[in-house]
C-alpha cells in the first residue's frame, strides 16, 4: 500500500476512533442525566415502597418521591411533577386506575409516564391500565434487572418526547413553545429587579429563494449554520456574563423557518440592543460553506424592549398579556426592517405600530379588492420616434378603494408582491388587456399591443404562459396585441427555469421586452441568449440627456448594440422635445414618457390611436 494511502487509512481510523469515542461520552452524559430523574411511588403498602426505592438506589437513582395514601398521589404529583410514576391498581379508595384516569384528564399530568406495578394477574386489568394511559405494566413481585430496565428505557423515551417539545430538531435550538417558558422567567426576573430586556428577532433575507434554487438540504444545511454562528457568538463575545445571567437563559431559539429570536437581559436602552442586533447582522453576513458551496446571506432584525412601549401600560397587563405585546411588536419592527430593503435592524415605536395597522388595513383591502371590482386599468402611451404615431401602450393596475380612495402605486403594489397577490391581479390585468384589445379591434382599428409589467419575483413563468394563452384564445386575439415585461432579475436569478417559459411565451407571438434595463446585473451579451424582443431604456439614463455626457455616451452605445442583436430599443420617461431629438439621431425606435402622454383611461387611449389611424 502506498504511503499516502496508508496515511490516509490512518487519518480515517483515527477520526472514526475519535467519533467512537465523542459517541460514547455522549450516551455516557445521557444515562447520567436520566440517574437525576424524579421518581414517584404510589403503594398502599409500605414495604412495598421501601422496596422499590432500594432497588432503584442500587441502580444509581438519587430522587424520590412517595406516599401510601392514594387519595394524596394525584394533589403530590401535581406539586412535585415528578419524571416517571411507578403505581400500584388495587389500592383502598382511590385505585390505581382512577389515579391513570384524573392524569389523562389533567393537561399538567397527562404527559408523565406512567409504569403500573400490580399483582393482578388478569390481562383485562392490565389492558384497562394501557387503555388510560399507562406507558408500561409489571407484575409483582418484579425482578430488580427488569425494573431497572423499564424504568430507564421509560425515561429516555420521556428524555427524547421532551426534547421534541421543546427543541428543533434540525439546528438543537430551543422552540417557539420553549422560548416562551423563558420569555415568560425573563419576563418575572425583569420585574423582579425592576430592569428592562430587550426582544431580537432575527429574519434572514431572500432565504425562500436560496432554499428553491439549490434545494431543500442546502437550505437545510444553511439553517443549521446560522444557529451555530449564532450559538458560537454568544460564546465568544461572553454576553451572557456581562449581562450576568446563563447563556440558556438568552434563550437563542427557531421560531419559525428561518426566523431567530433571542432575549438581552438588563439592556435598559434601545441603544444598547441595537448594537448588539448590529454585530449580529455583521456576524450572519459572513459567508457560509454549505454542501460544497459558498453562500452569502444576510438578515433582517426587530428590536423591541420591555417595559413595553404600547397604548396601555405594562402595570395594567397581565404576563402573558406583556408577553404577546413584545412579540408582536417584534415581529413588526422585523417586518418593516423587511420592507425598508432588509439588512438592517428596526426599533418598535408606536408610530411604527399606527403604520402597521395602516398596512394591515390595506391589506385587508387589498385582498377584496378584485371581488368588488375596485381595481382598474390606465395606459401609458408608447409611440414611435420617427413617426410620433402611437404604437402600443403599458398597462398600468390601479386601485380605487372605498375607503381610502385612489391609492397609489408605490403604496400597493409592494404589499401585493409581499402577501403573492400579485399573482392573481396580474393574471386579472391580463385578460382585461385581452377583453379590451378585443373590443377596441371590433370598432375597425389595427391591433395595438398593449404591454404588461410582470413581477417577476412573484409570478410563476410556466403560470404566466398559461394564462396568456388561456385569455387570447378566450378574446380571440393574436399574440401580437399583447406583450410582457420583465426586470433584469428574472434572467440573473433563474435562467434555466426563466428560458423554457419564455420560450413558451414568445411561442404564442407575445412581445418580450426588459424594463428599467440597466439598473440591474446583467449585460447584453448575457441577454442574448434569451428569446427577446425589445429593451427598454431606464428613465434614470434619459433624464439629463443631451446635457448628461455620461447618460449621452452609455445610451448612444446601447442602441446600436441592442439593434445588432435584433432587438428594438424603447425609451423611458422623456420629458422635452430635447430628449426626443437626441434618441432620433441615435437610433431608437419607441419612446415613453409624459412629452408624449401621462397615464390615460382606456376610452382615451382608445381615442388617441384612432385619431392617429385617421
Amino acid at each position: 500500500m502506498p504511503a499516502t494511502q496508508k496515511t490516509s487509512v490512518a487519518k480515517q481510523a483515527s477520526s472514526d476512533c475519535a467519533t467512537r469515542d465523542e459517541e460514547a461520552r455522549a450516551q455516557d452524559a445521557r444515562l447520567a442525566a436520566l440517574k437525576q430523574a424524579t421518581i414517584m411511588m404510589v403503594d398502599d403498602e409500605p414495604i412495598i415502597v421501601e422496596t422499590l426505592e432500594n432497588l432503584l438506589e442500587d441502580a444509581g437513582y438519587k430522587n424520590f418521591v412517595s406516599t401510601t395514601d392514594s387519595k394524596k398521589a394525584v394533589e403530590l404529583m401535581t406539586s412535585k411533577k415528578p419524571d416517571i410514576v411507578l403505581l400500584d391498581v388495587m389500592m383502598p379508595d382511590v385505585t390505581g386506575l382512577d389515579i391513570l384516569a384524573s392524569m389523562a384528564a389533567d393537561e399538567s399530568l397527562r404527559h408523565i409516564p406512567s409504569i403500573i406495578i400490580t399483582a393482578a394477574t388478569d390481562s383485562e386489568t392490565k389492558l384497562k391500565a394501557l387503555e388510560l394511559g399507562a406507558t408500561d405494566v409489571l407484575n409483582k413481585p418484579v425482578d430488580p434487572s427488569e425494573l431497572a430496565l423499564r424504568v430507564r428505557n421509560t425515561l429516555a423515551t420521556k428524555a427524547n418526547q421532551d426534547r421534541l417539545m421543546k427543541f428543533d430538531p434540525l439546528t438543537g435550538l430551543p422552540n417557539r413553545r420553549f422560548f416562551l417558558v423563558h420569555l415568560a422567567k425573563a419576563l418575572a426576573r425583569a420585574k423582579e429587579k425592576s430592569a428592562g430586556f430587550a426582544l431580537l428577532h432575527i429574519d434572514l433575507d431572500r432565504f425562500k429563494k436560496i432554499n428553491d434554487t439549490l434545494g431543500n438540504n442546502t437550505g437545510d444545511g444553511l439553517l443549521k449554520g446560522v444557529a451555530k454562528r449564532l450559538e458560537n457568538w454568544l460564546r465568544e463575545t461572553d454576553i451572557a456574563a456581562i449581562m450576568d445571567v446563563e447563556i440558556e437563559e438568552i434563550a437563542l431559539s427557531r421560531i419559525g423557518g428561518d426566523e431567530f429570536i433571542l432575549i438581552l437581559h438588563s439592556v435598559g436602552r434601545q441603544e444598547n440592543a441595537a448594537t448588539i442586533a448590529g454585530d449580529i447582522i455583521s456576524e450572519l453576513r459572513k459567508p457560509y460553506r454549505v454542501s460544497g458551496r459558498e453562500i452569502f446571506i444576510t438578515a433582517s432584525i426587530g428590536l423591541a424592549i420591555y417595559p413595553v412601549d404600547g397604548e396601555r401600560a405594562a402595570a395594567e397587563m397581565t404576563d402573558s398579556e406583556i408577553m404577546d405585546t413584545l412579540l408582536s411588536q417584534v415581529e413588526i419592527a422585523m417586518s418593516d426592517a423587511k420592507r425598508s430593503g432588509r439588512n438592517r435592524i428596526q426599533q418598535y415605536s408606536k408610530e411604527l405600530n399606527a403604520k402597521s395597522r395602516q398596512r394591515s388595513s390595506f391589506e385587508a383591502g387589498l385582498r377584496q379588492a378584485m371581488e368588488r371590482q375596485e381595481l382598474s386599468l390606465m395606459f401609458r402611451p408608447k409611440a414611435s420616434v420617427w413617426t410620433d404615431q402611437v404604437t402600443g401602450a403599458e398597462a398600468l393596475l390601479c386601485w380605487r378603494s372605498p375607503e381610502f380612495g385612489d391609492v397609489p402605486r408605490e403604496q400597493f403594489l409592494p404589499i401585493a408582491e409581499e402577501t403573492g397577490l400579485i399573482v392573481p391581479m396580474s393574471e386579472w390585468m391580463i385578460y382585461e388587456s385581452c377583453t379590451l384589445a378585443a373590443q377596441w379591434q371590433s370598432t375597425g382599428i389595427a391591433p395595438v399591443r398593449i404591454t404588461l409589467a410582470v413581477s417577476s419575483r412573484q409570478f410563476d413563468l410556466t403560470r404566466l404562459m398559461l394564462a396568456i394563452r388561456t385569455a387570447l384564445n378566450g378574446a380571440g386575439l393574436s399574440g401580437e396585441c399583447l406583450g410582457v415585461e420583465f426586470t433584469e432579475s428574472i434572467f440573473v436569478e433563474s435562467p434555466e427555469q426563466s428560458m423554457s417559459a419564455l420560450q413558451g411565451i414568445k411561442g404564442l407571438g407575445v412581445e418580450i421586452s426588459i424594463g428599467q434595463f440597466g439598473t440591474g446585473h446583467s449585460s447584453l451579451s448575457y441577454l442574448r441568449n434569451f428569446p427577446l424582443d425589445q429593451l427598454k431604456i431606464d428613465g434614470s439614463f434619459v433624464k439629463g440627456i443631451p446635457g448628461n455626457a455620461d447618460n449621452a455616451a452609455i445610451i448612444a452605445s446601447f442602441i446600436p448594440m441592442t439593434h445588432g442583436l435584433g432587438m428594438t430599443v424603447v425609451a423611458d420617461g422623456v420629458e422635452s422635445i430635447e430628449q426626443l431629438e437626441f434618441l432620433k439621431d441615435r437610433g431608437c425606435d419607441e419612446y415613453q414618457g409624459e412629452f408624449l402622454s401621462k397615464p390615460v383611461q382606456a376610452s382615451e387611449f382608445l381615442s388617441r390611436v384612432m385619431g392617429d389611424g385617421a
